[in-house]
């Protein structure tokens, strides 16, 4: 039987040593209890958070999200900006947290054989997500028919969350300087969406495909 420690510890701090044991090692400990020893605590500390590593990778994500909302909480002009704004906003503080645990996110997401089990992780992140986003995006139009507007409604929601993911794939394969250039995706991919939703979408729409154009087709030319 394990000896009982008196170090107290919360759930941040054991994201912190498991967050430095994988980028260190490269790999999951090979048991929670190995995970623990090798940093002087008792097992049954873990359980008290998580129920598995898995448990605190998907963890991990719904934190940066809550994160980003209480940063966004707290920053006076918020809630005066319109939707397209404040989902703007959402997205450049969401990938600011990701940019500062990027080595992390990227061990996650990429070290799964299976692609599958990578996209599981962010299943719980999904759930969190669609509720944010159900507070700030509305129908566009206006149906006496509640049976059409939630379809309205659940179209646009799930609609966020497919871009959310491409903003996530993009940050994750951009090469630029400070990621500047998925600032510039983030800013086009809101305005084109918006657009095509709730305005006229042509210019929008054609400027983020040229963006998208540019970076997919004009870099191959240019290695050509």
């Amino acid at each position: 039987m394990a000896k009982t420690k008196t170090q107290v510890l919360t759930d941040d701090k054991i994201t912190s040593l498991y967050t430095d044991y994988t980028l260190t090692h490269g790999k999951k400990p090979n048991s929670v209890y190995e995970f623990a020893k090798s940093n002087s605590f008792d097992e049954a500390e873990f359980y008290k958070y998580f129920a598995s590593f898995e448990a605190l990778e998907e963890q991990f994500f719904i934190q940066m999200l809550h994160y980003t909302q209480e940063l966004l909480a707290k920053t006076p002009e918020y809630e005066s900006y319109d939707a397209s704004q404040k989902l703007s906003c959402f997205y450049f503080t969401f990938f600011e947290i990701a940019t500062a645990n990027r080595s992390f996110i990227m061990y996650l997401l990429n070290n799964e054989k299976e692609p599958l089990k990578s996209i599981l992780k962010l299943k719980p992140l999904r759930k969190d997500f669609l509720l944010y986003v159900k507070t700030i995006l509305q129908a566009p139009y206006k149906i006496e028919n509640q049976k059409i507007t939630n379809i309205q409604n659940r179209v646009i929601h799930e609609g966020a969350w497919l871009q959310f993911m491409a903003i996530l794939k993009y940050w994750m394969e951009d090469r630029s300087a400070n990621f500047e250039k998925t600032d510039i995706f983030i800013e086009k991919s809101v305005k084109a969406s918006f657009d095509m939703v709730y305005n006229v979408p042509v210019e929008s729409i054609i400027d983020f495909g040229k963006f998208i154009w540019k970076e997919k087709f004009g870099n191959f030319n240019s290695k050509s």
